[in-house]
């Protein structure tokens, strides 16, 4: 080490060319590359190890500048403590800290554009952010990510806990999910404060208790052949479509926005994309020889690729006109209903099995042996069931005139 300072100056610094080391004291050098390019260096000894600490480039670095430091660091080593890892220290300690700097909304925010293309559509990204807008980021939208408790978000969670559960547990499970991502990207630690079994459900009430669930109103499956009847006499889209969605046990928006090209006549199936699913995964309804008719009969007026097309060709039927033709036929009953009312026609009245039942309906599975045994989706089984189904839907009116589909009324 040198033991004279300063021994350098700004005309000496510019002035040096040859590639090597030029000692200016104090531990303080000049460390001049072989393309000229020059980098200030303290080199120091600890604990029987000499490390070099980068000081900076000269001229960004000036030689005052080095000096000033390098005097810093000097005081550092008498105390024992090594410079180099002092550093190291400090950038991750600031590195953390502007980490939990994050704000909650702005996770939650990378959350959402990190996940929407895996979602099932825009629709979901929308339910997000809307949720969120409405129900957290005003309680804890501002607040680091790291910070969040669960106080606050009790805090957002309990005024609309008893009021509106569904919405409230959806709520409850981005939070959750928002933080355990934010805890796998380093910005918090500890348990999910928004995590439910061990941690909120000793906090808050069941849902299921604070509300009564109300089921959608369904029509009693006795009254669905006298219903179908009515179906068929009328010449309009909206029955064709309805009686489509109660032969095939389908939702609404996947009937509504059924495709020509997701239907293979010949086969009688139609094979609905995992996209258009609610579990997200590609679901084959066999036909009935009726379902198919009222294929052909929509066939005969195709305007678009929607086998129910809206009042614009490129927008399938609205769920609005499902709702007026319910209003004006069966007040009350809901179009999702009438899954419920063939699903307590299989159970009463009929022998097929539960699981060939419930996938039909494209539900999952919850039991382990009856996921275990149906491994394949039950295809043949299936289609008996769904003809039987549709025998039944006519059962009682087999005289009545089935009206051809002749114009469109929106």
């Amino acid at each position: 080490m040198a033991r004279v300072l300063h021994g350098l100056s700004d005309i000496a610094v510019r002035a040096k060319k040859r590639p090597g080391y030029v000692a200016d004291g104090g531990n303080l050098y000049l460390r001049v590359a072989p393309g000229g390019s020059k980098q200030w260096m303290f080199r120091f000894a600890l604990r029987g190890r000499t490390r070099d600490a980068g000081l900076g480039p000269y001229p960004t670095i000036s030689l005052v500048q080095a000096r000033q430091e390098a005097e810093r660091l000097r005081r550092l080593v008498a105390t024992g403590i090594d410079p180099i890892e002092a550093r190291n220290e400090e950038r991750e300690a600031a590195r953390v800290a502007a980490a939990k700097a994050v704000t909650f909304e702005a996770c939650a925010r990378e959350f959402i554009a990190s996940h929407e293309q895996g979602w099932r559509g825009p629709s979901t990204a929308k339910l997000w952010c809307a949720a969120l807008a409405t129900h957290v980021y005003p309680v804890f939208g501002n607040e680091p990510v790291g910070n969040v408790d669960t106080t606050l978000v009790l805090r957002s969670l309990q005024p609309i806990w008893a009021e509106t559960p569904t919405m409230a547990g959806r709520v409850r499970s981005m939070i959750e999910s928002v933080l355990d991502s934010a805890k796998a990207r380093g910005l918090r630690d500890g348990q999910n404060p928004a995590q439910w079994r061990g941690h909120l459900d000793h906090l808050l009430p069941s849902r299921r208790k604070v509300r009564r669930v109300h089921h959608h109103p369904a029509l009693p499956f006795a009254e669905i052949p006298a219903f179908m009847a009515e179906l068929r006499a009328r010449d309009d889209l909206p029955a064709r479509l309805l009686e489509f969605l109660i032969l095939t046990a389908s939702r609404s928006g996947e009937g509504r926005s059924a495709r020509w090209d997701e239907f293979d006549v010949e086969q009688t199936m139609w094979v609905i994309p995992p996209e258009r699913m609610k579990g997200g995964r590609e679901h084959k309804v066999p036909l009935s020889p009726r379902a198919v008719i009222i294929l052909e009969q929509t066939a005969r007026l195709r305007l678009s690729d929607f086998v129910f097309p809206g009042q614009s060709e490129s927008r399938p039927i609205s769920g609005i006109s499902l709702r007026r033709l319910l209003h004006k036929l069966r007040p009350g009953v809901t179009v999702h209903g009438f899954r419920s009312s063939f699903r307590d026609w299989a159970a009463e009245t009929t022998n097929f099995p539960n699981h060939v039942v419930e996938m039909a309906l494209a539900h999952a599975v919850s039991d382990a042996v009856e996921a275990a045994y149906r491994r394949g989706d039950l295809f043949e089984k299936r289609r008996k069931l769904m003809e039987a189904w549709a025998q039944y839907c006519q059962r009682k009116s087999a005289s009545a005139e089935v009206v051809p589909l002749q114009r469109r009324i929106k």
